[in-house]
């Protein structure tokens, strides 16, 4: 059985609201894959987004001196919202329940299951790794609004340059060592720490991109930065 991961950040769900044309060039991309072969399975763990950025602000706005804990569980339940939309789509795919701890999720029935966020401290990236290792999944693709990570902040240094492959000691020095809720970074650092521990290969690629997701999926060239 050849299980993948694929960590689709809210931003590409639902960058100000639910974006329904990605959404369907998603499934069906997902569909197709899953169809050409039976013993394929993929997971499917769901970031918040728009409505965890916005209730994140609005919550810091109303109240200044909020714990991050506070703002963790609005961003979580923000995941949640947009994985049970996301298992509604994939229909009877997708027979469990939305996973929202990974740590007690058990094998799959469907041919795709998906998880939402479980607690603060870390993001949905943390829920991808801890799900790989249960599954025996090999690599995890991270689905950003970016199609590779960068040196640096392109949009602040002109001289930042991409990454087409990176080592794990080399990437924890870009990402560092702490989870803040809504923290714009490649991949959590929390999840990097795990993922490195275990071995685990993590692909970052632009989410919008269905042509290059399939290629991924199959093994193929792909635009991205890999780390390993």
């Amino acid at each position: 059985m050849t299980t993948k991961v694929l960590s689709v950040g809210g931003s590409i769900v639902a960058p100000e609201k639910p974006d329904t044309v990605f959404i369907q060039s998603f499934v069906k991309m997902a569909k197709d894959w899953l169809s050409e072969n039976t013993e394929r399975r993929l997971i499917l763990v769901i970031g918040g987004g728009a409505p965890a950025r916005i209730y994140q602000s609005a919550c810091r706005e109303a109240a200044p001196d909020v714990d991050n804990n506070a703002c963790d569980w609005i961003g979580i339940m923000a995941t949640r919202l947009n994985a049970q939309l996301m298992k509604a789509v994939f229909g009877d795919l997708c027979q469990q329940d939305v996973v929202t701890n990974p740590t007690e999720a058990q094998d799959f029935t469907g041919r795709i299951l998906v998880a939402a966020g479980w607690k603060p401290g870390f993001s949905t990236d943390n829920d991808a790794v801890l799900l790989a290792e249960k599954f025996n999944a090999d690599t995890v693709v991270n689905l950003s609004n970016i199609e590779k990570v960068y040196t640096d902040d392109p949009k602040k240094n002109k001289d930042a340059k991409p990454i087409d492959e990176i080592s794990w000691a080399e990437f924890r020095k870009i990402v560092g060592e702490e989870w803040v809720p809504g923290k714009n970074c490649p991949f959590d650092p929390i999840a990097s720490k795990k993922a490195s521990e275990i071995g685990l290969k993590v692909i970052c690629a632009g989410g919008k991109n269905i042509e290059n997701i399939k290629a991924i999926l199959n093994d193929q060239n792909y635009i991205g930065t890999t780390i390993k």
